[in-house]
């Protein structure tokens, strides 16, 4: 951006916030937007921050403890407005390359969304209202996607590259004995059940089952389903205890903060299946990778565009 439109707009919104800040009550009125962000040579306004925002503002302005209304309305609005900056990167990159997405495009998209939702689109409209948005700013956001997608097959896909051999991800169901005080003999008790579990467990019977009539832990009522977790993920516990683990196998006792845990590895290549066969969920898995990858290499390609960008937050 040219030193001349920078200095403009640096103009601008002293004036504006001059404005807002200093003329009294009465006058405030007066005032009906200002601006709040610069990014490269176009603004974010006051208007555009609260109507992005507006049902997470007012569901905080609801909910939240008065006494931490303010602070928690603060941070939502420099997030909301971290979120506008970023799409507003994305559409001036997508206008340098010249995509666009039509209306027609954005009415194919809100159609198949209304079908998928078995409903008709004016009570679809009715629903978008009850929850804070309209027709005009959700229309906005379809096209805000789609020129998204748009980029990201132009200038991303081809940066991911998927070694799902690499992949260190551990699907692991858990058991918790936890002592309810400091002391000795609750220890003693925790240790004592968790030993008598994965006698039964190691015997063959279901660790479901057993999970959901003796772990302690919230995870008792998924049949002690923790998910997926990667090695970096875990707790020091937790890693000692899968290390060395077969597929099927269930791991020593170890000591928690609060307790004593042990596991059973359902599978060490990130699926979700129980102990299906690799060759069966091997696509499923890629994909889940590929996606991930490809969130992630999308995450930096926008820091490499904002790092490129004049940005100047005023909020």
């Amino acid at each position: 951006m040219s030193g001349s439109v920078k200095f403009s707009l640096h103009l601008v919104c002293s004036a504006l916030c001059f404005l807002a800040f200093f003329h009294p009550p009465a006058a405030q009125a007066e005032v009906v937007d200002r601006i709040i962000a610069i990014v490269n040579d176009d603004v974010i306004t006051f208007s555009d921050l609260n109507r992005e925002g507006a049902a997470l503002f007012r569901r905080i302005t609801q909910e939240a403890p008065p006494e931490q209304v303010e602070r928690t309305l603060l941070k939502a609005k420099e997030e909301v407005l971290s979120s506008l900056i970023d799409r507003l990167i994305v559409e001036q990159r997508a206008k340098k390359l010249g995509i666009s997405v039509g209306d027609p495009e954005v009415d194919s998209a809100i159609a198949r969304i209304v079908e998928r939702n078995k409903t008709t689109a004016e009570k679809f409209w009715q629903q978008m209202t009850l929850m804070g948005s309209n027709e005009r700013d959700y229309r906005e956001l379809i096209r805000s996607q789609i020129l998204q997608e748009r980029l990201i097959d132009y200038e991303i896909r081809s940066r991911v590259v998927v070694n799902e051999e690499k992949e260190d991800a551990y699907h692991v169901l858990q058991m918790g004995f936890v002592w309810k005080e400091n002391t000795q003999a609750a220890k003693d008790d925790a240790r004592r059940r968790a030993e008598e579990a994965r006698r039964q467990a190691f015997a063959g019977q279901d660790f479901r089952t057993l999970a959901r009539q003796a772990s302690d832990l919230p995870s008792a009522k998924d049949g002690g389903d923790i998910g997926v977790f990667r090695k970096s993920e875990m707790a020091a516990y937790m890693k000692a205890g899968i290390a060395g683990l077969q597929v099927g196998q269930v791991s020593d006792i170890q000591e928690a903060p609060d307790g004593y845990q042990f596991f059973k590895l359902l599978s060490d290549r990130g699926d979700v299946a129980i102990q299906a066969p690799y060759e069966t969920v091997k696509d499923q898995i890629r994909q889940r990778l590929y996606e991930d990858a490809l969130k992630n290499q999308f995450q930096k390609w926008v820091t490499e565009l904002r790092d490129q960008a004049y940005i100047k937050k005023i909020l």
